[in-house]
């Protein structure tokens, strides 16, 4: 038996050394959320310190009576038809894989996640090719009932609000479908079986039990997808439908206008506030309590005959229109332009979006390391504070980030050469304004929250008693975190670095604002060729971009696949 006294001082030296560093691993997560603060702050600063400026009340006037209504309008008709899109996809699959049977219905389960793979730009310009006066549908029509020209015949144009708010949906209801399918699992057992006891049918479980307990969840869902909804740029300027996105590239790169593009962009940022206010309060205001009951016990309903049909069709159509038939659509594109499609351009913009995104998967798991690593050790609300102001640039458009980024890097680069100029009598240049570290740093600022929830939720995994028996072994907070906790967290930060190279691949909004000149990447250069109306040339890169960013949906669909079959003891 050890004496009291003995364990005391053996107490008291081994904690000695670690305030001093966790007080290191403090400062250095409240530095990086100060880093990755700096774009959004800086929005905030310049729109709200010229407030008073002739200048800007003028060019706000002009922008308020002209084209602000319908940047408001649309932005608002956006996110109206985008959320409804999600919840009618999102919810009724969900529904239907996990609680009804039917042919394909195990595969459904995977398979629906997998249009989250495609970004609503390829769509856009993949269903215009395919929908347009000279394309495949039309041509088949005309020729199949005769009709000679367009005024023959009525048929929608998919270049319209309506048609990207179907792209936006068919890519997006994945984020409520995740969330809703897992709420919908963990829902209580007893619950579900008094509800039929009582007499309800599938239908009126669902709308009276199963849906207002999962409405937290699908609200979150819909949350997401909104903000992946006004991130968006090429698919609204694509299709001429002017938002807050469009707005700001507008006005800054064409007319000139920086401070008016950060006040549009800091109205943006309002519209993200928004959303996430009314996440919070939905979860808030649920007051909704349910035990956790295991999924593979539940009876569920077996659908047959024209229901099994009909949900067959409800759960294969969104895959179909999301992912299989403009993959289709780009592979024969690009098949049969080969020579033209796999040249050396080609290579080069992959090589540019490959080092771009590998250089940001590595950083922003180092800097995910540091971030939940350092609120384990020290789980006081300023260094909690600081892991969410980190977290925070998921919630904030691309062209914010980008206005962000450009305003401090500009008027640093301009001081830099003024005092070179005027000391040293040399001109520098641009040294940070639309550089690769520029544009890699905007790319953790917008996804670095992807990289640490995944390792958070990897940490959580691991046992504190380990922590404690490193440290009695004499091991530093950093020794354990290399020698023990790393090897441990190898599939969580592989999966990290994962959606973070498969993210960085899929931007545009960012990119098109911070990229160095002659550095296009693989979104970039389809944005220009579909603009320029050379789909086919926009095909091989478009291509590439859907082939890349179905890697990790892959991965993720085997996980719950996996953990079903382990909860039902497989």
């Amino acid at each position: 038996m050890v004496h009291p006294t003995i364990a005391k001082n053996q107490t008291v030296r081994s904690r000695s050394p670690r305030r001093f560093s966790v007080s290191g691993w403090s400062v250095g997560v409240l530095l990086i959320a100060l880093l990755i603060s700096t774009p959004l702050l800086s929005v905030l600063f310049s729109a709200f310190t010229h407030i008073g400026d002739e200048t800007s009340s003028d060019i706000w006037q002009h922008l308020a009576t002209t084209v602000l209504p319908g940047y408001v309008m649309n932005s608002v008709g956006l996110m109206l038809g985008v959320g409804v899109g999600v919840l009618m996809l999102g919810v009724s699959t969900a529904w239907l894989v996990t609680m009804c049977r039917f042919p394909g219905s195990r595969i459904f389960e995977w398979a629906l996640l997998l249009p989250l793979a495609a970004p609503s730009y390829l769509l856009a310009y993949t269903y215009t090719d395919f929908l347009e006066y000279f394309g495949p549908v039309q041509t088949g029509l005309r020729n199949l009932f005769g009709w000679e020209t367009a005024n023959s015949y009525w048929f929608p144009d998919v270049r319209s609000l309506p048609g990207a708010i179907v792209m936006f949906s068919l890519v997006l209801y994945p984020y409520v479908y995740m969330l809703a399918r897992v709420a919908f699992q963990e829902q209580s057992l007893c619950t579900l079986e008094a509800s039929r006891s009582l007499g309800c049918n599938p239908w009126r479980s669902f709308w009276t039990v199963a849906l207002p307990l999962a409405r937290p969840a699908i609200a979150a869902g819909t949350a997401l997808a909104l903000m992946e909804t006004l991130n968006d740029y090429g698919t609204v300027e694509y299709f001429s439908v002017p938002t807050f996105t469009t707005g700001i590239y507008r006005t800054w790169f064409f007319m000139g206008e920086r401070l008016a593009a950060t006040q549009l962009a800091s109205l943006l940022l309002l519209f993200i506030a928004g959303l996430i206010v009314l996440e919070r309060l939905s979860r808030r205001q649920a007051r909704y309590y349910q035990g956790v009951g295991s999924q593979s016990s539940v009876s569920q309903f077996q659908l047959r005959g024209m229901r099994a049909i009909a949900a067959l069709l409800a759960c294969a159509l969104p895959i179909a229109l999301g992912l299989l038939l403009p993959a289709t659509l780009l592979l024969w594109m690009t098949l049969s332009n080969l020579d033209k499609s796999l040249n050396r351009e080609f290579f080069e913009l992959a090589s540019h979006s490959l080092i771009l995104a590998s250089v940001t998967a590595i950083l922003g798991i180092l800097l995910a390391l540091v971030l939940a690593y350092g609120a384990r050790l020290q789980p006081g609300p300023g260094v909690r504070f600081g892991v969410q102001v980190a977290a925070l640039g998921y919630a904030v458009p691309g062209a914010v980030i980008a206005v962000g980024i450009l305003v401090p890097t500009g008027r640093l680069d301009n001081a830099i050469a003024q005092f070179a100029e005027q000391w040293l009598g040399v001109s520098t240049g641009l040294l940070l304004s639309g550089t690769v570290a520029a544009l890699i740093f905007a790319y953790l600022v917008r996804f670095l929250a992807v990289a640490i929830s995944t390792v958070q939720a990897g940490l959580t995994k691991i046992r504190p008693t380990l922590d404690d028996a490193s440290r009695c072994l004499g091991n530093t907070p950093t020794q354990t975190l290399t020698q023990v906790h790393a090897p441990l967290l190898t599939g969580s930060l592989f999966t990290a670095a994962t959606r973070g190279f498969v993210d960085v691949m899929k931007e545009l909004p960012a990119t098109m604002g911070i990229r160095p000149f002659n550095f296009d990447t693989l979104a970039v250069r389809v944005f220009q060729y579909a603009s320029d109306e050379r789909l086919v040339d926009a095909a091989a890169p478009a291509l590439a971009i859907l082939v890349v960013g179905i890697i990790p949906v892959i991965v993720l669909s085997y996980r719950i696949t996996r953990s079903r079959k382990y909860s039902q003891g497989g």
